[in-house]
């Protein structure tokens, strides 16, 4: 366990609880999204494995309660990564746009997409390993594409 792991790990339930009773939370996602694939220009996916609160909570939490099994074949395929991409980014976007410029609701969408990708995460890391979810996570299958873009 990583000392920044300790720090970050408490974003999640900051932005899943707290964004539950307070939506304009779901800032902090799209900050962080922006962030780290800023600096996968630079650092590729060093923010999966350094600063990422989702996968702080599965390092320290959920790797106690996993299966520690391997993770389907299916998740290292670049076909299935792009279909999880795709489908999360077009649920993302439809929920925005159905929220007629309401930043409330915009944040409370970004909240939601947090939930329910952690709502996976956990019921991946009971199953498989602790880490199951970062094998098909959207947003660490960009940085590794955008990281291999320098190379």
């Amino acid at each position: 366990m990583k000392k920044t792991q300790l720090i970050m790990v408490w974003l999640l339930p900051i932005i899943i609880i707290g964004g539950l009773f307070y939506p304009i939370l779901g800032y902090l996602v799209v900050g962080m999204m922006a962030f780290l694939l800023a600096l996968s220009f630079f650092k590729g996916r060093y923010w999966c494995w350094n600063l990422c609160p989702r996968g702080a909570f599965l390092d320290i939490v959920m790797s106690k309660a996993s299966a520690n099994k391997p993770v389907p074949g299916v998740f290292a395929k670049n076909w299935f990564r792009w279909t999880v991409l795709v489908l999360l980014m077009s649920f993302l976007v439809v929920r925005i746009i159905r929220s007629g410029g309401n930043l409330v609701i915009i944040g409370a969408v970004f909240v939601g997409m947090c939930l329910i990708t952690t709502i996976i995460s956990v019921i991946l890391a009971l199953f498989t390993k602790h880490r199951g979810w970062c094998a098909i996570c959207p947003m660490g299958f960009l940085q590794g594409k955008i990281g291999k873009i320098k190379h």
